[in-house]
Parts: structure tokens; C-alpha cells; sequence
């Protein structure tokens, strides 16, 4: 994957996003960011992005004849925004897709589909679950700046006190180790990276799926781009579904450890009915 990795201060934080493949050939390379999240989007220690994201990113703008991109490095809550200022061209962080965000972004069709989960004290002291257990009491759980956890967790009625917000995964577990939190809610795929990193903590097992809406909670993740680059969006879609008929897809996603559920859920909803709330 050929990749120059640069910090967000460093991006061509003036220039618009090109809205046409034409536009990103001429240029010679895609401007796309990540927030550093495991499995979704990251950078490894070599200054190489990785993920589920970028990858399939990579693969497909490689078959729209883009062969050079340049990886944008941001904190979650930063990627709707950099990309409304032009900052990057396209988000490979596999960001949910709701409704809200569509008011500001275009999505990509789905690219991924994943579950909840919750990071815990080893043993977890506290007998944690689920989302619900804190809706009562004084416990209180982490989520990420940003991140749709907090959605899910207003509509299941938390409290407000009970929330705490961090900027970036890389402080979920000090956050879940030092009592701050009692908890670090986010995707199982999220939660279970984080547990093997530390001894000092684990998913909640077992893990009782929120019911937001009526529905278990499962999120659908896209590729997200300026609302000027439809045309470029819809090229990129027609070369996403493409791949995703390929095997090489597939041993993209479970490589990063989503499940063949995750994988055949995927294709289950469109972006246009997930922008519908649907």
C-alpha cells in the first residue's frame, strides 16, 4: 500500500476536496484520514496505515487508478470537521453511518457492519453487562468524543453524570484502570484490541446487546467524503461493491477480526436506509 504519512497540522488544511476523479488523478494522490482506532484505521509503528479501513481503501483507490495517498492522522471527533474544511478528501475510519452525519458528509455503501461491547476492570468488580447498568447509580461510563456511543447511550437514559468523554482509545484503559470510569463502552472489536493490550483488563463477558429503538444496537461503517465530492463518491462506490465480490475483501475484514456475521452483515443495509434512519 503505498502511503506518506503526515501529521494533522501538516494537512493542506486550505484547499477544498476535489470532487471528481479526475480532479484527485491530476493532483497524483488522495488526501485520507484516520483516527488511529484499532481495527478500523491506525498507524503501525513503521508510519504505515493499517485497518480494515484503509486497506479496502487503498485496494479500491488503487482500481480507480489512484495509486498515492497520503494518510491524515486526527482525533475522532476531528474527522467531520476536517473533512467540511477540506483538510483531507476522504475518511477511512469506517465511521458509522447516521443520519445526523449524512447531514454533513457523503457516505460510501456499507464497508463493514460491527457490535457493541464494554472495557472492565480485570474480573470486573463491579459485574458490568451492558449499556443499561448505567442508568441508575453513580457508576460512571467512558465513550469517545465523537463517537455514536453517546447517542445510544441518551436514548437508553443515562444520565448525563454518568458520562465521562476522552479524546482517543489510547486513553480507555488509564481511564478504566484509575476509576475514572467504571467502564469503556465502544465496538467489540474496539473493546476486545483494548483487552488484549493490558491484563489489567477485559470485555465484559457476558455482554448484553443494547436495544436502542426497538433494535439491537449494530452499526454499519462507510467511507465518508465532502458533501461537493459526490461524483467522485459515486465512482468509488461502484469500485467498493466491485471488491467486495472479491475474496481478497474478505480476508481484509477477518484479518482485523471481524466475524463472517460482521462480514455477510454488511451487505444487509444500504447507506440510504441507514441516512433514513433506517
Amino acid at each position: 500500500m503505498a502511503s506518506l504519512a503526515i501529521g494533522l497540522g501538516c494537512a493542506l488544511a486550505g484547499q477544498a476536496g476535489a470532487a471528481t476523479l479526475q480532479q484527485i488523478k491530476a493532483r497524483g494522490y488522495m488526501r485520507v484520514a484516520v483516527a488511529n482506532e484499532m481495527p478500523y484505521g491506525y498507524m503501525n509503528a513503521k508510519g504505515e496505515a493499517e485497518g480494515a479501513g484503509p486497506e479496502v481503501a487503498a485496494a479500491v483507490l488503487k482500481r480507480m487508478g489512484i495509486s498515492e495517498v497520503e494518510w491524515v492522522v486526527t482525533q475522532f471527533g476531528a474527522l467531520i470537521p476536517g473533512l467540511k474544511a477540506g483538510r483531507f478528501d476522504m475518511v477511512a475510519a469506517e465511521m458509522a453511518i447516521l443520519p445526523a452525519r449524512c447531514k454533513q458528509v457523503l457516505y460510501s455503501e456499507p464497508n463493514t457492519s460491527y457490535g457493541e461491547g464494554l472495557l472492565v476492570p480485570a474480573s470486573n468488580p463491579d459485574g458490568i453487562h451492558g449499556y443499561g447498568d448505567f442508568k441508575t447509580g453513580s457508576r460512571k461510563v467512558a465513550i469517545m468524543a465523537g463517537a455514536d456511543q453517546l447517542d445510544m447511550m441518551q436514548k437508553l437514559g443515562v444520565p448525563e453524570a454518568n458520562l465521562v468523554t476522552i479524546n482517543s482509545n489510547a486513553d480507555a484503559i488509564s481511564t478504566v484502570v484509575t476509576g475514572r470510569a467504571a467502564a469503556y463502552a465502544a465496538t467489540g472489536l474496539t473493546v476486545g484490541n483494548l483487552a488484549g493490550k493490558s491484563d489489567k483488563v477485559q470485555a465484559a463477558t457476558p455482554f448484553t446487546d443494547p436495544v436502542v429503538d426497538g433494535k439491537p444496537a449494530r452499526s454499519w461503517g462507510g467511507f465518508t467524503f465532502g458533501k461537493a465530492s459526490q461524483p467522485f463518491r459515486d465512482a468509488f462506490n461502484l469500485q467498493l461493491a466491485a471488491f467486495k465480490k472479491t475474496p481478497e475483501w474478505k480476508r481484509i475484514l477477518a484479518k482485523y477480526g471481524f466475524s463472517q456475521a460482521d462480514i455477510d452483515g454488511s451487505f444487509r443495509k444500504s447507506t440510504q436506509a441507514l441516512c433514513s434512519g433506517g
